[in-house]
């Protein structure tokens, strides 16, 4: 009986990894980290795999055509501390789905969740993540409407992993895409940067300062529609500064656009006490993740208009203009110092905080 039996895993000896980034022939966290490691999986595994026309944009969602046009995303949410100053899993996992539509010129509408959960989970831990999607999704005018539960072994897991995935209607008349960024463009960010992913270290070094630092985690789909709904075409590209921080969306942007990108750090807007915790941890704050900012590129006439306008809403009352496209030094992030130098800022291999959203 045991001779009969055989092992169905497939023979790996012969096989080579697409991948040409040599020294990494397993998965390493930095995979995960939305920088070089994690595109070069997009670009050279998941791509040529599952190739087709909706997933040739790689935005943040995709667009499809089903007799109307629909954007469809998906995320998954694995980040420790699972409560954090100023949300939890629960909020990210909603609002991370609805800012990826929102960005993507979308009115989200429905959402799915499916929880992945460790076997000895507490349940009222459960219950508090379930009650702060339920909210999140309030606040943010959507509906969950399906899902799935898994449970795994005690030890296979980490408390509790989310998945969500959403569908939102496109505006008519609205056409963004991190292909659309042209020279000329004005660069504005709707408030502070930094402030999630340093909410995380706070809580997982032990830092304590004068101010709490808080998570920005927040559904963007209300200030995104009053930006749209004045300014229209004049926006050309919406991204959410996530993993990776504002440095990986700009030089995302300034590569599928085959542009270049230039920001002014002094007009970067940082809380102070997100920039200590940065600076004790030897970390930049352009590459730390945000949860609840946006990033526009917008036609040069229009953004002063633009940027009144999300200074009105409670989200945006930190928008900045923070930098402007060029046709120069392409598919490059370049950063105007303080003392007046020039400095490259390149999407990092894989990511200075993990587990972070």
């Amino acid at each position: 009986m045991a001779e009969s039996l055989k092992t169905f895993a497939p023979d790996f000896t012969n096989w080579s990894c697409p991948l040409p980034l040599v020294g990494y022939p397993t998965i390493v966290m930095g995979h995960g980290g939305g920088g070089k490691l994690g595109n070069e999986l997009v670009e050279h595994l998941f791509l040529p795999a599952f190739r087709n026309p909706e997933l040739e944009n790689l935005g943040d969602a995709a667009v499809l055509d089903l007799g109307g046009k629909l954007a469809m995303s998906t995320d998954s949410f694995v980040v420790q501390p699972l409560f954090f100053p100023g949300g939890s899993i629960g909020e990210l996992a909603v609002n991370g789905t609805v800012n990826d539509l929102a960005v993507s010129g979308a009115e989200p509408r429905f959402l799915s969740a499916s929880f992945i959960l460790e076997e000895g989970f507490p349940l009222a831990q459960l219950a508090a993540i379930v009650e702060a999607m339920a909210q999140a999704a309030k606040t943010a005018g959507v509906k969950i409407v399906t899902g799935d539960t898994k449970v795994v072994e005690r030890g296979h897991g980490d408390g509790c992993y989310i998945n969500t995935a959403g569908i939102g209607l496109l505006r008519p008349g609205i056409s963004v895409g991190p292909q659309r960024a042209q020279p000329g463009d004005a660069i504005l960010v709707s408030g502070t940067i930094g402030d999630h992913g340093m909410a995380i270290m706070s809580v997982r070094e032990g830092l304590e300062f004068e101010s709490q630092i808080r998570s920005d985690c927040a559904a963007l789909n209300g200030i995104i529609a009053d930006v749209l709904a004045a300014a229209g075409t004049a926006v050309h590209t919406m991204r959410d500064p996530t993993r990776g921080g504002l440095a990986s969306t700009l030089n995302e942007i300034a590569q599928a656009s085959g542009v270049g990108v230039e920001i002014g750090e002094p007009s970067l807007p940082v809380r102070p006490e997100v920039q200590s915790a940065c600076e004790l941890l030897g970390l930049d704050p352009v590459y730390v993740a945000n949860e609840g900012k946006a990033v526009f590129f917008v036609a040069p006439e229009a953004a002063d208009s633009i940027l009144q306008i999300l200074r009105a809403h409670p989200l945006g009352r930190d928008a900045a203009r923070i930098g402007r496209v060029t046709a120069e030094h392409k598919h490059m992030l370049v950063a105007r110092t303080a003392m007046g130098a020039n400095r490259v800022i390149p999407t990092q291999i894989g990511e200075q905080l993990p587990r972070i959203c």
